[in-house]
């Protein structure tokens, strides 16, 4: 008989078009941004770059979300975690 693991982190992987959830509440920003723009704006160039700039915004972060590694500098936690004082050695066998 299988056994099914119960999987608690499923907001992490969440996707809605294509892009996580806080990339995607970043492109939604953007659009009501761009929204109060064209409203209050009556020039047809301002209208054509806010499209570009969303067009432009939604290419970059599917592309940031696809690799996530362009800005990762450092990991995020040490290997280990101790309060005793690093003396440099390292007994671990490679």
């Amino acid at each position: 008989m299988k056994k099914f693991e119960v999987y608690k982190n499923i907001r992490k992987r969440a996707v809605i078009f294509g892009l996580a959830i806080s990339l995607f509440a970043l492109m939604m920003v953007s659009i009501l941004a761009s929204l109060l723009i064209i409203i209050f704006s009556f020039s047809f160039a301002i209208i054509i770059g806010v499209l570009i700039w969303n067009a432009a915004l939604y290419v970059a972060l599917t592309r940031i979300n696809n690799n996530p590694q362009l800005f990762q500098i450092a990991k995020a936690f040490p290997r280990i975690i101790s309060n005793k004082k690093n003396s440099g050695f390292n007994y671990e066998q490679d």
